[in-house]
């Protein structure tokens, strides 16, 4: 089975993981940037070294089918080493789609993802993600499109419909009409957002109609809870992490009956991206707004931290970051 992160959320900093088994290997998906991937797999890989699988953030074909050299290079495998990534399209153009995916299969990659469980406005305004799920018949049209022009492994991610998740049952339909290699369900709908909880009973109900490989996705946020979705659905082939490995970066360690990441730890996991990022980017200013959302779901591990982190948001310099940070540590830490 497997075990993602996905980092779809508004705040994520980081990539989604996800992984076969967690005996088996974990992967990685939805960075906010492409260039974030290397950043994130290295912090992770001191904490969780052999849960690394890779997806790719959300890449948009070029409806002109001109495509952004540095874009691509920083997709490119080599740009990668040690984890291989898999793309992921946010699209509504069968055929663009299907272009795109000749694309990505030329610089080295098998699978690719079609992402449309992504609900931000954003994207659904422009009938992609989730938004693809409003019309049925365009949703058949689109896939019919990809498959018919496209070769190799091809997953998809969905939720399960726009207002109720009554709507699912029409959606499978469609899906099971195609050689989808997986289908990973995110039991919400677009209307939510990340609100509410997954409906658990709604996912259960859909799986007898699955006639490919099934992931789930959603709240997946403890060891405690890997576990207990692998013993409820063991015909999953995988299970989704999304932010909960933000808030936890050695969960895959705790799954595998490994320690809680300690405030030495966690300080070089942070200490690494930052400089990382500061690196990447040139600027240790773009750092530190890509290490606040990542402390929007660590901070909570700081026992009384609730000033600085009003400190922590202000933060623009990096001197002003790094003496909040250096505060923040000094805490009562919770493991």
């Amino acid at each position: 089975m497997k075990v993602w992160l996905d980092g779809s959320g508004r705040e994520t900093a980081g990539a989604s993981f996800f992984g076969r088994k967690l005996a088996k290997t974990n992967h990685i998906s939805d960075v906010s940037s492409p260039e974030n991937i290397p950043m994130f797999l290295f912090a992770i890989h001191q904490l969780c070294p052999d849960t690394l699988e890779p997806y790719a953030p959300f890449l948009s074909p070029p409806e002109n089918r001109v495509l952004i050299k540095k874009k691509m290079a920083e997709l490119a495998p080599a740009a990668n080493p040690g984890a291989p990534v898999i793309p992921q399209l946010l699209a509504k153009d069968g055929e663009l789609a299907a272009w795109m995916i000749g694309e990505l299969r030329g610089l080295g990659y098998t699978e690719v993802n079609l992402n449309l469980g992504c609900p931000s406005g954003t994207v659904t305004a422009k009938g992609k993600g989730s938004g693809m799920l409003r019309d049925p018949v365009k949703l058949d049209a689109f896939l019919a499109a990809v498959f018919a022009n496209a070769e190799g492994p091809i997953s998809v991610k969905t939720r399960l419909g726009v207002e109720k998740p009554e709507e699912f049952a029409a959606i499978l339909d469609i899906y099971n009409r195609y050689p989808i290699c997986e289908l990973t369900i995110h039991p919400r709908v677009m209307r939510q957002l990340y609100r509410g909880q997954a409906d658990r009973a709604a996912f259960a109900a859909s799986l007898p109609g699955c006639r490919m490989p099934v992931c789930y996705n959603g709240d997946v946020t403890t060891a405690a809870g890997l576990h207990t979705l692998e013993a409820q659905y063991p015909q999953l082939s995988g299970i989704m992490v999304g932010r909960g490995i933000i808030a936890d970066p050695a969960l895959f360690r705790e799954a595998r009956g490994g320690a809680p990441a300690a405030r030495e730890e966690l300080r070089g996991y942070l200490d690494d991206l930052y400089h990382g990022y500061s690196e990447l980017f040139g600027s240790a200013g773009c750092a530190v707004s890509r290490m606040k959302a990542h402390w929007f779901y660590l901070i909570h591990r700081f026992a009384g931290s609730e000033k600085l982190e009003k400190q922590l948001r202000k933060a623009r310099e990096p001197w002003e970051y790094e003496v909040v940070v250096n505060q923040i540590f000094t805490l009562p830490f919770r493991p």
